[in-house]
């Protein structure tokens, strides 16, 4: 929590300093009445001592004078709030090792639900994108708010072929890097915020290194957060090398890579192993691409608290010594 007009908590030493003088002021008046009165006879001429409800209203004044100090400092909270100028791009694998049944149903349709979520929750007026790959990118749809078409391209992916993981990043930033293109006259070219999402399940074993991509990303402030899919134990089928039938052949992610990927970008990396791990993922992708940190004064919420706090105290004083303090 930060504070508008700091200065104005100097007021919370008033606190101590009214505390400081009720208590003498307390002691002042039990030597008065020791002074006119016997401690043998104190039971029989005040039979019913107030206790500790003499001091409660007391306390609530106290507590009331510092929130309502804090409430004129105009403290501010930071909140996550949409951020409709932000583009998303999702980045997904569509290799032969997406087939693998480790992740219920496939990988890929597991990938492809998380991702239909995905976009149904994001904000309308987030612009999201898509790109897939192989052994190349297959897909590219520039960073839109037409939900439609990007929910098309989605279910139309099916598995093949090998990981071009840093080709795809590379086309990838180039579709957020070119949201900045247009300028506004006499200002200077600012692009809008804009992140990745990258899914895949396996090593890069086409194209160019994608660390190098990463870096790039890095520098231009747009985050990497990657989701290595699949568990070590997943397999595909195979033609064999003579033609005849099938062997099975393990496909394990590789969220080593992927890790440094998301490390080297300024994003984050996660791992899922099941649907409703990468459920989850998506969900926090949402919230984590798609929001923005503000400030908001919370000013009257504490002004409220004060003045609940004067009543109460006001209304124990008058219910129990019919009189205010």
């Amino acid at each position: 929590m930060s504070f508008a007009a700091p200065a104005f908590l100097l007021a919370l030493l008033l606190v101590p300093l009214a505390a400081a003088l009720y208590v003498q002021s307390e002691r002042g008046r039990g030597r008065a009445a020791r002074a006119f009165s016997s401690p043998r006879l104190m039971p029989s001429v005040v039979p019913h001592q107030p206790g500790w409800r003499r001091h409660a209203p007391m306390i609530a004044f106290w507590v009331a004078l510092a929130v309502l100090a804090i409430a004129l400092a105009r403290p501010q909270a930071t909140v996550a709030v949409p951020d409709e100028r932000a583009s998303v791009v999702l980045v997904t694998d569509q290799s032969g090792s997406m087939a693998a049944k480790d992740v219920q149903p496939t990988r890929l349709e597991a990938a492809r639900r998380a991702a239909n979520n995905f976009l149904g929750q994001v904000p309308g007026r987030v612009r999201v994108g898509l790109v897939t790959f192989n052994n190349s990118v297959q897909t590219i749809k520039a960073p839109t708010v037409n939900r439609g078409d990007v929910h098309g391209a989605i279910d139309r992916i099916s598995p093949s072929g090998g990981t071009a993981t840093g080709d795809a990043l590379a086309t990838a930033l180039g579709l957020l890097d070119r949201q900045g293109d247009q300028r506004i006259p006499g200002r200077p070219r600012t692009r809008p915020p804009g992140a990745i999402v990258l899914l895949s399940d396996g090593k890069a074993t086409h194209g160019q290194d994608p660390i190098p991509v990463a870096r790039r990303a890095g520098r231009l402030k747009i985050p990497v957060y990657t989701v290595a899919l699949g568990t070590p134990q997943g397999t595909i089928q195979v033609p064999r090398v003579n033609g005849n039938g099938t062997r099975a052949q393990v496909v394990p992610p590789d969220p080593q890579t992927l890790r440094r990927i998301a490390q080297a970008s300024g994003g984050k990396a996660y791992e899922a192993k099941d649907a409703g791990e990468l459920a989850t993922v998506y969900q926090r992708l949402q919230s984590q691409t798609t929001t923005k940190k503000e400030k908001r004064e919370i000013t009257a919420a504490f002004a409220a608290g004060g003045l609940a706090m004067l009543l109460m105290g006001g209304l124990m004083s008058l219910r129990w010594f019919a009189k205010l303090p």
